[in-house]
């Protein structure tokens, strides 16, 4: 049955989607690298500068009251839109990149000591792989490696057989960047926990295309970005059960952060202040909360049935191309479709199809480790959101089409 979703009501929030390039209607179909703005996100945001602009946290004028309040209101917006149990454990950081630096580093010095060690998956976006790497190095501690299939999927049985009483914190994707693989990431804390082992899920793919509920999945850190679901760049959150957070030391230091200060000793303020040393990107804060509020008000879970079919749709008709190579094949994706075409590099695939006004994503998208299993350079992504139709799919197809003749 095919879904009743509108996408083209829905285009009609997004300005840049009226856009043309090189004289063609913009085909945006690089949204796990960044999704983009409705008009409603637009607007929190500039009324924040227009309006609201000043330094949130202990001023007691006008504006620092309003923009406080606005601030915070968004940090109660993630915690429902999780379903997090305690608002003061969403701590607000500027990416997903920043928010597994703050896991790694803070949990690395409290937890991890010489001989234990670190899972990540084969699958992993460079930023789940270096900062584990980087605290692997100075607590002396081992990087183990769960492996993948020629499907892009975890081998599950492996990783049974990788935790053990030294395995400190297993460290996971929700969805791939590269791939589109969803991974089965309750079952595997289920699993981790059994040895006390706490996880860490990159959800920045996962959260803007279903719904995502933190409790239920048991996770004990769950970061993601704003700018992959529909808000500014430079805002992103990490939750953490109390239960570390309150154990763990401050990520970075400075202002805002502290109870007292004397140069013979400092406290920390509780948390979330604990972890959000300095001003914070207190714009790109607000516009997390009103995407949130976006997302709320449209039926997400309609939206994430209609984003796949839209992948499904793609993966048929581009796998249809005899030149053409799927990579990853799990049975369980979201948004993203890898490929390469034979004898063609993928930046020559996506310098033509920007030609046709298509934007694509072509490289290792951070992720060379699966590049080198699937033994390619790099690939071409497609990546899709709710506000895609299967008429964007066809030019793709089309514009695929043209690459193959020019490269004939």
């Amino acid at each position: 049955m095919m879904s009743t979703w509108d996408a083209e009501k829905i285009r009609a929030d997004f300005p840049i989607l009226q856009t043309e390039v090189n004289g063609k209607p913009l085909v945006y179909l690089d949204n796990a690298a960044s999704s983009q703005v409705p008009q409603a996100v637009i607007d929190r945001t500039s009324k924040y500068l227009a309006e609201e602009h000043s330094n949130i946290h202990r001023g007691v004028h006008y504006l620092s009251q309003h923009a406080t309040t606005a601030y915070e209101a968004a940090r109660e917006k993630v915690k429902r839109f999780i379903s997090a149990p305690d608002v003061n454990c969403c701590i607000f950081v500027r990416g997903t990149t920043e928010g597994i630096n703050l896991v790694a580093q803070s949990y690395g010095k409290g937890f991890i000591n010489e001989g234990d060690e670190i899972l990540v998956s084969q699958m992993e976006h460079h930023s789940n792989i270096i900062p584990w790497q980087v605290v692997a190095e100075e607590r002396k501690a081992v990087l183990r490696v769960i492996p993948m299939n020629e499907r892009g999927e975890l081998v599950i049985e492996e990783y049974d057989k990788l935790l053990n009483e030294r395995t400190k914190i297993v460290a996971v994707g929700h969805v791939s960047n590269a791939l589109g693989t969803v991974n089965p990431v309750k079952e595997m804390i289920a699993t981790a926990h059994k040895f006390g082992v706490p996880v860490c899920v990159d959800a920045a793919q996962s959260v803007p295309h279903f719904p995502v509920d933190v409790q239920d999945l048991d996770a004990d850190f769950f970061v993601f970005s704003g700018h992959k679901m529909f808000a500014p760049t430079g805002s992103g959150v990490v939750y953490g059960k109390r239960e570390w957070l309150d154990k763990m030391p401050p990520y970075q230091t400075g202002g805002s952060q502290i109870r007292t200060v004397s140069f013979e000793k400092t406290t920390y303020a509780p948390l979330p202040a604990k972890f959000e040393a300095g001003t914070p990107a207190i714009a790109a804060g607000i516009g997390l909360g009103a995407a949130i509020d976006y997302l709320n008000s449209i039926d997400f879970e309609a939206a994430a049935r209609y984003e796949h079919e839209l992948l499904e749709y793609a993966t048929e008709r581009l796998g249809d191309i005899p030149e053409v190579t799927i990579i990853g094949n799990a049975a369980h994706k979201a948004s993203v479709l890898s490929f390469t075409i034979e004898g063609i590099h993928p930046h020559d695939i996506g310098t033509i199809l920007d030609q046709q006004g298509i934007a694509v994503r072509a490289g290792h998208h951070c992720a060379q480790p699966v590049m080198q299993f699937f033994d390619v350079p790099a690939t071409a992504r497609a990546s899709f959101a709710f506000y895609n139709t299967r008429e964007e799919v066809d030019k793709l197809v089309d514009a695929v089409q043209k690459v193959i003749e020019v490269f004939a």
